[in-house]
């Protein structure tokens, strides 16, 4: 059964022995982190959630499916042990097995510190295990792509590039998942700006195995962050029937799809893709990397002038029961875009009130990145949705140039620039406008071919000729 997974010899063979007398707990543990890898489900065990219900059947105490299970919830929903008994119950379950299994190995005691620091809130000490662990093990690709996600969320583009370049030579073309560590080492180059060292390196994991929608979501940051909207609308055109097959990626490829257009200045292409796509992903998995892109859409879109209809309600109304997890004040600030835009007063004061307690009460990264950075911008956004566009350049100004703290990718967090020179284009001070000149010339050198700049520097010189 499942023979094309790696059973127990397998493992031990690569030196990763796992400590289970199960072979089908191994070769689960397989199915799970290949789908995990791949950003897919396989069908034919029931996609990741019947992977996960078979392998613990296999050993329910076994320690590496107990790591693979909670990992994927901490690092894949927005659920914390803060806000939510049921994950903390599993994460001290999955520590206490680790003390308790006998002949458990160091490695795999180390993915189960690196969890729960990650738990706790400590992203960086979670990381620093992930690549103790890699240094010995560069084969371990659960480490990997754990530590290269929890990168992309916290806006480590240096370390998100060279934790796979660190392994890069151990990897050989004949082993499993090679092309998918090409596609994310690609990544990487793209997020530290090395675009046709990316472009390359994607079109070769791209070339071992066109379903790589990581790979694929790699061209798109290159073909976004260069100008190049046609080519990358004609691009995910031609590839759709593969990665559209990777369900916990394909949501965020559309987004992609859809920020071309907002560029072009094509909104009715752009509301289809939200309508049709984006929306109904999102909705129906729950997944915070979704769920904020169908927030960021929405925002552009009204920041362009886009009447969006009642399309907020919706939103908000997946967003509402997240207004306490602070996971990553990435989220937090698109939870609050839904707040605001939905209307929902109580909920922002809500919500407001939460990150200042967090800020004073809470522990971990995200609680300083919060404090130094995230609690400010989030007060500019409530400034802006006032009308008070002066107090939110005064707030926003100031760390736009720390927002990378925040997490997320380049292109993620555009949607923060675009917010500042809106705002300074509104604002009554002619300082602001100045500043809104100067924002846009900035951009027009990073980003040559950028319709959206031409347009909001046509409207600060139409609006302000002071």
């Amino acid at each position: 059964m499942h023979s094309s997974y790696r059973g127990a010899e397998e493992w031990r063979k690569l030196g990763m022995p796992l400590t289970t007398g199960s072979n089908e707990a191994c070769k689960m543990y397989d199915a799970i982190v290949t789908q995990y890898v791949g950003w897919y489900d396989d069908d034919n065990l029931g996609g990741m959630e019947g992977t996960l219900d078979k392998l613990k059947a296999a050993d329910p105490d076994f320690v590496m499916g107990q790591v693979a299970a909670n990992g994927l919830e901490i690092l894949g929903t927005g659920r914390n042990i803060r806000v939510d008994e049921d994950l903390r119950r599993d994460v001290e379950r999955m520590v206490s097995l680790s003390k308790s299994t006998p002949n458990i190995t160091a490695r795999e005691v180390k993915h189960v510190q690196a969890l729960e620091h990650w738990a706790k809130g400590f992203t960086e000490k979670a990381c620093r295990l992930w690549e103790d662990i890699v240094c010995e093990h560069p084969l371990d690709v659960l480490a990997l792509k754990m530590a290269h996600d929890t990168y992309f969320y916290t806006g480590k583009c240096m370390e998100n590039r060279d934790s796979i370049a660190r392994v890069l030579p151990h990897w050989e073309p004949t082993m499993p998942l090679y092309g998918y560590i090409i596609g994310m080492h690609s990544f990487g180059l793209e997020e530290t700006n090395l675009y046709a060292e990316a472009e390359t390196a994607a079109r070769a994991a791209l070339s071992i195995n066109p379903r790589d929608a990581w790979g694929t979501h790699t061209l798109c940051h290159v073909m976004e962050m260069t100008g190049k909207q046609e080519q990358g609308i004609l691009m995910l055109e031609k590839t759709q029937s593969y990665w559209e097959t990777c369900g916990m990626l394909a949501c965020h490829n559309f987004w992609h799809w859809a920020l071309y257009f907002i560029e072009l200045g094509d909104y009715e292409s752009a509301i289809s893709i939200f309508d049709d796509e984006v929306s109904v992903r999102a909705a129906g998995s729950g997944s915070m990397l979704d769920m904020v892109d169908v927030s960021s859409l929405l925002f552009r879109l009204q920041m362009e002038g886009v009447d969006v209809g009642d399309r907020w309600e919706k939103v908000y109304d997946v967003y509402k029961d997240h207004l306490h997890d602070h996971v990553l004040v990435f989220n937090d600030v698109h939870i609050l875009f839904a707040c605001l835009n939905a209307k929902k007063e109580s909920a922002a004061k809500e919500l407001m009130e939460s990150i200042k307690n967090f800020v004073k009460e809470g522990c971990g990264d995200n609680k300083d990145v919060t404090a130094t950075v995230g609690e400010k911008m989030m007060e500019a956004f409530v400034a802006y949705n006032a009308g008070d566009f002066a107090s939110a350049v005064d707030l926003m100004n100031p760390v736009i140039y720390k927002v990378i703290d925040i997490g997320g990718s380049h292109a993620q967090r555009d949607v923060f620039n675009i917010f500042l020179i809106q705002a300074a284009i509104k604002s009554p001070k002619k300082e602001h406008h100045q500043l809104a000149r100067n924002l846009l010339n900035a951009r027009k050198l990073w980003k040559p071919k950028a319709p959206m700049t031409d347009r909001l520097m046509a409207k600060v010189m139409e609006h302000h000729a002071d």
